[in-house]
């Protein structure tokens, strides 16, 4: 045996792991047994299950209740901001239509009145030409 097995193997050692080992399984005992005894016996277990399938069913209708109020309250969220983005679009769209009738309006009378004196120096220059004898 090397210096090492033998340590493992002499008496106090064995006294000791024996020592540890009936403490340890002590106390499992104890603890066990508190855990046993913390958790009353009900024969009314039989009816728990009905109970307990009974407030499944009150919760899983509390949460179908909270499911339809959220989407109710986002519903009306959205209906209301798409309320408010179409009430803004048309705003400015009116807006932009007024602005580009008026630039248009400008537009055209400028337009008008080049077209105008245009003509009107077309017209007195055709005349001038007419009453000149050709040479």
């Amino acid at each position: 045996m090397s210096v090492g097995t033998a340590a493992l193997y002499a008496p106090e050692t064995m006294h000791i792991q024996r020592t540890l080992t009936a403490k340890f399984l002590g106390a499992a005992l104890v603890l066990t047994s508190a855990l046993g005894w913390s958790q009353p016996y009900s024969p009314t277990q039989d009816g728990s299950a009905k109970q307990d399938l009974k407030a499944a069913g009150h919760d899983t209708k509390d949460a179908a209740k909270d499911t339809g109020h959220a989407v109710k309250k986002g519903t009306v969220k959205a209906a209301h901001a798409t309320e408010n983005g179409t009430k803004k679009v048309a705003t400015t769209t009116e807006q932009d239509t007024k602005r580009a009738a008026h630039a248009t309006a400008h537009g055209t009378k400028k337009v008008w009145n080049k077209t105008k004196s245009t003509t009107k120096g077309a017209v007195n220059g055709a005349k001038e030409g007419a009453e000149k004898p050709a040479n």
